[in-house]
């Protein structure tokens, strides 16, 4: 009876559709919903139609919901990654190396979106008319960069305050990551430092970290239903025409972000003796969630438990690599995309040149800026960031803001691989990979078995070494 039982429970998670399935068939129906809701088109004095609102109400409430609980997940992660290095000799070595290997890349992936704005020239003959420019929702500079390291509270919270057409106001609050990523940081050291005394603090921030966790699953098993509504909403606002107006910029993007992704990832993958093959299948189940959520925050939960569970990286270092690349480790948001779009808006307003010391401006700020990107609205404040830097007009930015969103969905799926790659390649380096785990099977949920990893490659060395075994309570078991 109980062998029966287990071939029939086996058999059901044989045939459950996989959360992959569920998501690439969000991504055609999202389109498809678009182009109707296109054609149905606005109602009364240019209203969307009862489709367009619909799928516009299901993205932003996913995005809300992922928005809600980035803050605790920054703060407990931070602390905990922090905390599980404590115990770790050479964990300064690590920490440096990490940061090595993420300036690296940041720095080959903003040599490549320059070379691409050079060759494939995207802001001439764009057919963009500059006076529908529309004003950058956040702007970046370095006083203000600097300035916000400092929490100006202990949340790192701020107020913001707007006017309406019929002259009322409305108030609302917000989060300073870049504040949050620094409270964090200082209560982890502090933590650390305190000692003994400070094992209860660390086991409750673990302990709730797991708890956030596994509500942040849940909202991400909604990633399908929202997948609909995001990118049919985008399809329809934005529509073909809008779209087909920056399609050369747009592609630029594209071709840069494929080539990082790609080319770069797998090259430097195979230079550290690993199979580029195992790299994409496992990081996959984090990449594709990042492409339609859009948030490498929100991300972050399936990033670490791929670069864990399937990349073979020990978890008192993915601990601390993974949530700390997901706020500094941004080759698409903060390398491709404002260099390729800081040389087409330089190509596009008359009278605008860059020289050679731009274009190092442009690799500065990219490689050391890009933390910047965690202050406040991602990719945008980095690129306003960067016109300020070269003296660019930051009118251009309204011009690109039409595809930003068919933009990021691609940068943030580069950010999340490369945000994978960089632990994977230390912890090779290092000699503390369980490459057994690397090179097992992946079952159809996109993830190595907990319990077949080991048997699959036939290492013991493997298996003396618990923390491969360790993923996040709040992703353990799931699809």
């Amino acid at each position: 009876m109980s062998a029966q039982s287990t071939g029939t429970s086996s058999k059901r998670r044989t045939l459950r559709f996989p959360f992959a399935a569920q998501v690439l068939t969000g991504l055609v129906l999202g389109v498809v919903l678009g182009v109707v809701a296109l054609q149905i088109g606005p109602v009364g004095d240019d209203q969307p139609n009862w489709l367009a609102v619909t799928l516009d109400t299901i993205g932003s409430t996913f995005v809300t919901l992922l928005r809600t609980i980035v803050p605790p997940l920054i703060v407990l992660a931070v602390i905990s990654s922090i905390a599980n290095l404590r115990n770790v000799t050479n964990a300064a070595r690590l920490a440096w190396k990490t940061l090595l290997w993420f300036g690296a890349t940041a720095l080959i992936a903003v040599a490549i979106g320059i070379t691409l704005g050079l060759t494939l020239r995207p802001g001439v003959n764009s057919a963009v008319d500059a006076t529908t420019a529309g004003e950058p929702s956040g702007t970046g500079s370095w006083l203000a960069f600097i300035e916000s390291i400092v929490p100006a509270n202990f949340l790192g919270l701020g107020a913001n305050v707007s006017a309406a057409d019929d002259g009322s106001l409305s108030a609302g609050l917000s989060f300073n990551v870049l504040q949050l990523i620094v409270i964090a940081i200082v209560l982890g050291i502090a933590a650390v430092k305190v000692g003994k005394a400070a094992e209860p603090f660390i086991t409750f921030t673990d302990s709730a970290l797991q708890v956030v966790l596994k509500a942040l699953w849940w909202v991400i098993r909604l990633a399908p239903i929202g997948t609909v509504g995001l990118l049919g909403n985008a399809v329809y606002s934005y529509g073909w025409t809008t779209i087909g107006a920056l399609g050369k910029f747009a592609l630029t993007v594209y071709v840069g972000l494929a080539l990082v992704l790609f080319v770069v990832y797998p090259v430097l993958i195979r230079l550290n003796g690993l199979s580029p093959a195992k790299y994409f299948s496992g990081v996959w189940p984090a990449v594709q969630l990042a492409f339609v959520s859009r948030s490498s925050m929100g991300t972050m939960p399936v990033t670490q438990r791929v670069t864990e569970q399937n990349l073979g990286v020990p978890r008192y270092y993915s601990a601390f690599a993974v949530p700390f690349g997901a706020t500094t480790k941004m080759d698409g948001c903060a390398a491709i995309y404002p260099a390729i779009s800081a040389i087409f808006i330089a190509q596009f307003f008359p009278g605008v040149s860059l020289g050679v010391t731009d274009y190092l401006l442009i690799v500065f700020v990219s490689v050391i800026g890009s933390a910047a990107t965690a202050g406040t609205t991602g990719a945008t404040v980095m690129l306003t960031l960067t016109l300020s830097t070269l003296g660019l007009p930051l009118e251009g930015v309204g011009l690109l803001l039409a595809v930003d969103p068919i933009l990021d969905m691609g940068r943030t799926a580069v950010n999340v691989a490369g945000q994978a790659l960089v632990p994977t390649i230390v912890a090779k380096r290092e000699g503390i990979m369980d490459l057994a785990r690397y090179n097992a099977t992946r079952d159809a949920s996109g993830f190595v078995p907990l319990d077949e990893a080991h048997a699959d490659a036939g290492t013991e060395a493997a298996e003396d070494d618990p923390d491969v075994r360790k993923v996040p309570a709040g992703a353990a078991g799931q699809s």
